[in-house]
């Protein structure tokens, strides 16, 4: 009596394997855990915004050039990048806070255009 063998080969097992691993990133991005990487790239940008907030005076950077700020602390690429946008960020602070209340609601820093200082 001879059996034969009926079973998987080792090609179904493996596409099947490889299809039940891009089923779950697939859900992984779609459930938003893939996000999770992003958001704390962006707490590290919020972190370095409010120790720079610790130096604002009365004439400070607006909510638009905190939100420059922190995208571009996020984009940075290197070390150099991001010391670049804190260095220009707080130039801002500065700049901003060397107003006086008459003009500060329309200076805007050389370091940032299109934003202006907000008294606060």
């Amino acid at each position: 009596m001879k059996k034969r063998a009926q079973g998987l080969s080792l090609t179904t097992i493996i596409v099947a394997a490889v299809g039940l691993i891009v089923l779950v990133i697939l859900v992984a991005i779609f459930t938003g855990r893939m996000s999770i990487f992003g958001i704390g790239v962006s707490k590290a940008a919020r972190t370095e915004l409010a120790e720079l907030k610790l130096d604002y005076r009365q004439c400070h950077p607006s909510r638009g050039m905190e939100n420059l700020f922190t995208k571009a602390l996020d984009d940075a690429q290197d070390e150099a990048a991001k010391a670049t946008a804190i260095n220009q960020f707080e130039s801002a602070i500065s700049s901003c806070g060397a107003q006086n209340e008459d003009n500060c609601e329309g200076y805007t820093p050389s370091e940032y255009t299109g934003v202006t200082c907000v008294l606060g």
